[in-house]
């Protein structure tokens, strides 16, 4: 309802007839706090407030590594001598399948090259079959030592997965010999 006040001279008032649920220090705080808010919404914006660190890499993508830089030990091997591919092709193939379940476990996509051979016997004329078995247990043997840390320190999710390779690279140790 408006009143006009005949002293006001043309101001017209509003006559409350109940009380309003807002205060005007309650109106005050709201328009603070709004107004601190909204200055304060850009800052989370900018990483002043993020600490977030940035990802870790997967403990398993040195393993992929590992089983790629072994499965092109395996291949050179084999072509190096071709009477021992038969033993030698299975065994890279063997790295490669592991290397392909490591990248889908961490979620990485997989490698597009291989690895360069550790125990490779390319490296200049073509050693002996028997210096070149060697070399290939020799990198056999410290590829499952790693496959069984990574094992022993995994979550159980994972361990499974780790103890199968560690299994099949000391299997593959008995195929080299």
């Amino acid at each position: 309802m408006v009143l006009t006040c005949p002293v006001a001279m043309g101001r017209t008032t509003t006559r409350r007839d109940e009380p309003s649920p807002l205060s005007r220090r309650t109106v005050l705080r709201a328009g603070a706090l709004l107004a601190l808010g909204g200055a304060a919404a850009p800052l989370t914006g900018c990483g002043l407030f993020d600490r977030e660190d940035p990802p870790t890499p997967d403990p398993l993508a040195p393993l992929v590594e590992e089983s790629l830089r072994l499965a092109a030990g395996l291949r050179a091997a084999a072509t190096a001598h071709p009477d021992l591919s038969a033993r030698l092709v299975p065994l890279a193939e063997a790295h490669e399948a592991h290397a392909t379940e490591l990248t889908r476990v961490i979620g990485t996509p997989a490698p597009s090259g291989t690895a360069t051979p550790t125990a490779s016997p390319s490296s200049g004329p073509p050693a002996d079959q028997a210096t070149t078995l060697t070399a290939l247990r020799k990198a056999e043997r410290a590829g499952r030592d790693t496959a069984t840390q990574a094992c022993a320190a995994a979550p159980a999710e994972r361990a499974a997965l780790l103890g199968s390779i560690a299994a099949a690279r000391a299997t593959h140790l008995e195929a080299l010999r």
